[in-house]
């Protein structure tokens, strides 16, 4: 008599019969996942919704199991970001590229997809907004008797932009004479032109037998000339040039097609007064003359005016202060730090300091010294000493030098140029790295000139055609 077993005992056994009549059994303890039943001639497995509860079985009437399937991790419609096409990713690419008149051009020169990117004009502007800085292209100086004002480029090769290609083309009154009687300056002799300032792309240029002030677009080829008011001093004007754009995001260095302003300011010795007076090229009109305290004596005409905030200062005679307030249209004379009779006088230039505030630094001999002025919550400024260097030591030079001479100031980069020993050296004065950038075998002031290298539209409201760089015609980086 065959023995029977009961399913009781041993529920972990079930047991099922295939075709064949042989019986398979599988423990649940070695494969818990399984478990089998009959169900009319179909087969049924079904998976344990403990160890996957993502997966439920569905017993159909023909006995197959319809399982759902898991849906993959970030697949989801919500979830999927779709991914930038090749012009956008080569858009934030061309982006960060360095600022420098090579970048671009290079870049338009590999195919026609990467011309039409970095020749958008929307391209320019973010391109503009994203360095915020424009590059030192170079300087404008005064050059031999021949040259006139002249650009020198101080970037190597690729970067390096031919002189001719900034050349301003300024109409020549004097023929072979060096110096000419003003017609409009009764008792004053100058030369034909004297360099004044540059900011924002632009260049400032008197002309002293017309009696009238030029602003000069170097990159566009354009001018707009002003004519001066007759109660200016014409041996001792100085002007500042810069854009008026109030365009928010704007950013300096491509104001080919934006409004300027010219503030003049002149000095009359014999009464201690200053006058300042502003043009805005928005009305075509000069503003009110305004009057102010001025120095008490000029040592020498060379003052290169600082822009910090929205007030201009000059640096004369030593620590004397003026400032001119472009918003309240206030000029002033204020005192700057004291200074030992060493320093007295030495060549000295207002420059940005730390967290915007106001510095001032002095040049005797071969000493360096900046101070910071800080304002209180009285308004009342103080003059704090700030750093004091020996400017031979920066420049890997012997200290026979000490006859320095301070040639310009170049705000946006915060980098001072002097002159010594028919050379001049750039410093900048974060870092306090220098360069040698040119020989120059005379004295002569020059003019920083920063600017993005792109094409856009001039000064007078015009628009020239769009230009790309291609390393061609007189464009040409060399």
């Amino acid at each position: 008599m065959a023995r029977r077993r009961s399913p009781w005992p041993r529920p972990q056994i079930q047991a099922s019969r295939d075709a064949a009549g042989v019986i398979r059994r599988r423990s649940p303890r070695l494969h818990p996942q399984t478990q089998v039943s009959e169900e009319g001639a179909g087969v049924i497995r079904r998976r344990s919704p403990r160890l996957h509860p993502h997966i439920q079985a569905n017993v159909k009437v023909s006995g197959v199991i319809g399982r759902r399937r898991r849906r993959r991790r970030g697949t989801s419609p919500a979830a999927t970001a779709s991914l930038p096409d090749g012009d956008d990713v080569l858009w934030e690419i061309f982006l960060r590229l360095p600022p420098q008149p090579s970048s671009l051009p290079r870049a338009s020169a590999v195919c026609k997809q990467w011309r039409r990117i970095v020749g958008d004009p929307k391209f320019h502007r973010q391109f503009h907004a994203h360095h915020r800085k424009p590059p030192l292209l170079g300087v404008f100086l005064r050059g031999g008797k021949e040259e006139g004002i002249v650009f020198n480029p101080i970037l190597d090769p690729p970067d390096r932009i031919p002189p001719r290609r900034f050349s301003l083309e300024l109409p020549s009154n004097g023929g072979d004479h060096d110096v000419l009687y003003c017609r409009h300056r009764p008792g004053s002799n100058c030369d034909d032109h004297d360099l004044l300032h540059c900011r924002h792309g632009l260049v400032l240029v008197k002309e002293c037998v017309s009696g009238e002030v030029i602003v000069c677009d170097p990159i566009t080829g354009k001018q707009r000339r002003v004519a001066v008011p007759p109660v200016f001093k014409w041996d001792h004007l100085w002007g500042v040039v810069l854009c008026a754009a109030g365009d928010q995001g704007h950013v300096h260095g491509s104001c080919h097609s934006s409004p300027f302003k010219v503030v003049l300011l002149s000095l009359f010795r014999q009464d201690r007064q200053s006058l300042a007076c502003v043009y805005s090229s928005e009305t075509g009109e000069w503003g009110d003359l305004i009057l102010g305290e001025g120095p008490y004596y000029i040592q020498n005409s060379v003052a290169y005016a600082t822009l910090v905030g929205n007030v201009l200062y000059w640096a004369f005679n030593g620590n004397c202060i003026l400032e001119f307030d472009l918003d309240r249209q206030n000029l002033a004379a204020t005192a700057g730090p004291p200074i030992t009779p060493d320093f007295y006088y030495g060549d000295s230039q207002i420059i940005h300091a730390e967290d915007g505030a106001v510095g001032f630094a002095i040049l005797a001999h071969s000493r360096f010294r900046m101070w910071q002025r800080n304002v209180n919550c009285q308004g009342v400024a103080t003059w704090v000493p700030w750093k004091t260097i020996e400017m031979c030591n920066i420049l890997g030079l012997s200290l026979t030098w000490e006859q320095m001479t301070w040639m310009g100031y170049d705000e946006d980069n915060d980098v001072i140029f002097l002159y010594v020993g028919h050379n001049v050296y750039s410093v900048q004065l974060k870092s306090m790295e220098s360069k040698k950038i040119y020989e120059a075998y005379w004295i002569s002031e020059i003019h920083p000139f920063t600017s993005f290298y792109t094409t856009g539209t001039s000064i007078d409201g015009g628009s020239n055609p769009a230009e790309m760089l291609h390393g061609t015609s007189d464009a040409c980086l060399v």
